[in-house]
């Protein structure tokens, strides 16, 4: 299984969890783990997604994620999981 982390940050506002969501099952990326808080008026969303069956390459999705957060105002990065556990290792 090939695994990526999604992070999404910035105001909160209606329809980001929607917009994510659609774009991931439209490009067939399954969503394994999702959480989300809002704190203060600023939503903080963490997915595990499997991109095993994406109909597109994770960069190509990661590039593509980053666009639809600037068209709604959050900032999305997409990363491997391997790479997000070496950046993130103590």
């Amino acid at each position: 299984m090939k695994k990526c982390v999604i992070t999404v940050v910035g105001k909160d506002t209606v329809g980001i969890i929607a917009k994510v969501c659609t774009y991931l099952a439209d490009t067939n990326i399954n969503i394994l783990d999702i959480s989300q808080t809002i704190v203060d008026g600023y939503f903080n969303m963490m997915a595990i997604v499997n991109v095993e069956h994406s109909v597109k390459d994770i960069a190509s999705v990661a590039k593509e994620l980053e666009k639809l957060g600037l068209s709604i105002g959050v900032t999305i990065h997409c990363q491997r999981e391997e790479i997000f556990e070496k950046m993130h290792r103590l």
